[in-house]
């Protein structure tokens, strides 16, 4: 089968997302500040007139498998758990999906934080729910998306990174209540300003393991914090000062942990406001209170990313930056004077491959709409 040069009856786009800060606060039911960024997964999809047999063909990696919908079951192959996570989590719900073809082409930067898996498992989910008139709402697709990567893929992420895919709106960013799904939309007006991300191209395999070991140990600090405090659920539930009192009843690791979370969370909410109220400076010192956080207390930075965060502070006309995402690689969000992108591109590029001998890439991130059908 020509999967690229054949007709299709949809086209939908769903993008990677950036988050300006609130970093593993997601699945600690705390506030995280995403939004939708112009990079995207396209999919084409068209019924194929079969009941139940479904082919899908990645134009990226120039290959493609089949799948029979009365038989669906984890592969061995890792990013076809992303397909048929979403698939088995919709026939949890439905029984109105048939046979289907799927051609997906990504600008994604694979393995740079931006989320390229919520963007494919979200593109999938919404444009079935098109294909098939399965008549999901968009939080339940965010909620599908979501239970495939806990169930098929194996990483127990909270649900930020598909809320942004499918729920953002242009030129703002979301306040996600992770706790209630409670959003309300920020203007994000950062001229002269623009968000660059820099690519530091290096995974360091800990990603995913590592994730889930962070969760657990939020949660081991949770529950020593609810032998005193009944009614704390979450790290959301904590403060500052609440917590400061179990500094001898948790383990330093947990502790440092736990600092970082509830930390977190107010920077979230102070950059809200510092965002509202155009004080761009303010939004720039709390990326990097929430690197140093990152890195020295919870622990899921890595050299390179700290280098290049560290190197941003030697431009005045750089105001912000951080690790974006999951951590041990992937890149750093920077908040640029947009007359200084280019020479700040070429200086810590030179200085990172003399440093580690890796060729940075760096791209523009511009916030955007959320997942959707291509008008063409």
């Amino acid at each position: 089968m020509d999967f690229e040069n054949e007709i299709y009856d949809l086209e939908i786009d769903s993008p990677g997302r950036i988050n300006i800060i609130g970093e593993h606060t997601d699945y600690n039911n705390g506030f995280v500040l995403p939004t939708a960024i112009d990079k995207k997964i396209r999919f084409k999809f068209r019924k194929n007139n079969s009941s139940n047999i479904c082919n899908v063909y990645s134009a990226n990696f120039k290959t493609s498998f089949s799948f029979d919908l009365k038989n669906v079951k984890p592969s061995s192959q890792q990013w076809e758990n992303y397909i048929l996570g979403v698939i088995y989590e919709i026939q949890q719900l439905s029984d109105k999906l048939e046979g289907f073809d799927c051609t997906l082409d990504s600008n994604i930067p694979v393995g740079s934080g931006i989320s390229s898996s919520a963007a494919l498992e979200c593109g999938l989910a919404y444009g079935l729910n098109e294909l098939f008139k399965l008549e999901l709402s968009k939080i339940t697709l965010v909620k599908i998306g979501q239970r495939a990567e806990h169930n098929y893929v194996g990483t127990k992420c909270g649900i930020m990174d598909q809320f942004a895919s499918i729920m953002s709106k242009a030129e703002h960013v979301i306040l996600l209540d992770c706790q209630t799904l409670e959003y309300s939309y920020v203007p994000i007006q950062i001229e002269p300003y623009k968000i660059l991300l820099l690519n530091t191209n290096v995974s360091h395999n800990l990603a995913s393991g590592e994730y889930n070991v962070r969760r657990k140990q939020c949660e081991e600090g949770v529950k020593i914090i609810q032998k005193k405090y009944p009614e704390v659920n979450s790290l959301r539930d904590v403060s500052p000062e609440m917590l400061a009192t179990f500094k001898n009843d948790l383990d330093s690791v947990t502790f440092n942990r736990c600092s970082y979370v509830v930390d977190e969370k107010d920077r979230v909410l102070n950059t809200v406001e510092a965002l509202k109220n155009n004080e761009l400076t303010v939004v720039g010192e709390n990326m990097y209170k929430t690197h140093e956080g990152l890195s020295k207390l919870y622990e899921v930075s890595c050299p390179e990313l700290d280098f290049l965060v560290d190197f941003s502070k030697n431009y005045n006309e750089v105001i912000g930056a951080r690790v974006m995402g999951g951590g041990f690689g992937g890149c750093t969000i920077n908040i640029v004077h947009k007359d200084f992108i280019e020479q700040f591109t070429k200086e810590a590029s030179e200085a990172y491959f003399n440093k580690f001998n890796i060729k940075l890439t760096a791209f523009e991130a511009m916030p955007s709409e959320g997942t959707s059908i291509v008008n063409n």
